[in-house]
């Protein structure tokens, strides 16, 4: 399917529903759970096209790609909330913190700091997520299992970071579930109100295990290519 080849007011209206279905047979309100747009490669007229869909939350994955296409659209759209979903370098920890609302992908100290240190220079205070990389994939981002609750301590102690929350993207080749149990029950240890989980292929399990925001684009936006 071609990106163009789906209108997304259509797509966010069969997807609302079925949010609404997950939410229900998990006994939690539809309000519970926010939609994160996955913008990421999207030309600009798609993502006005979402605009005008009513959508305001948007998951980036690049820095560089956001700077060249969000800042544009949020002079008209004051309401606009960004989040950053991929990997972050430190040496772009300053354009990060000056375009993002909410850092997801926070998961080494040199990385906190850094964001830690460009949140007091520029006198903005962003909320932060912590990745786990639950699977322990060495190809992915994402604290160790074992580390995160001392990173999590010290990211909130230490360096000062407002932490909301945890994120995590499951493996590939294995059952969703247990991931997003695992990532609920160390965000409950710590109480952190935020659980940035599941994508297109496991939203409704994420709900069911407590999502707070679901990451959605090829249900968005049609398959890529």
């Amino acid at each position: 399917m071609n990106t163009a080849s789906i209108a997304i007011a259509d797509a966010l209206a069969t997807l609302e529903a079925e949010i609404a279905a997950a939410a229900a047979v998990a006994g939690r309100p539809r309000a519970a759970i926010t939609l994160t747009a996955v913008s990421k490669t999207q030309p600009v007229a798609r993502l006005e096209e979402a605009l005008a869909a009513g959508l305001r939350t948007f998951g980036e994955n690049r820095v560089q790609e956001a700077e060249a296409r969000w800042p544009a659209l949020r002079s008209h759209h004051s309401d606009l909330h960004l989040r950053l979903i991929g990997p972050l370098q430190t040496n772009k920890a300053a354009d990060a913190v000056a375009l993002f609302d909410v850092i997801e992908t926070v998961d080494r100290d040199r990385l906190a700091i850094a964001i830690a240190k460009e949140q007091q220079r520029q006198g903005r205070q962003i909320g932060c997520l912590i990745q786990v990389n639950t699977g322990e994939e060495p190809q992915k981002a994402g604290i160790l299992p074992a580390e995160a609750d001392a990173f999590i301590d010290r990211c909130r102690g230490e360096h000062g970071l407002t932490i909301r929350g945890l994120m995590c993207i499951p493996p590939a080749d294995q059952p969703a579930a247990p991931h997003f149990a695992f990532l609920a029950e160390m965000a409950r240890r710590h109480g952190l109100p935020e659980l940035s989980m599941g994508m297109s292929a496991d939203f409704a399990t994420a709900i069911r295990l407590g999502a707070t925001h679901i990451r959605i684009g090829s249900a968005l936006f049609g398959a890529r290519g």
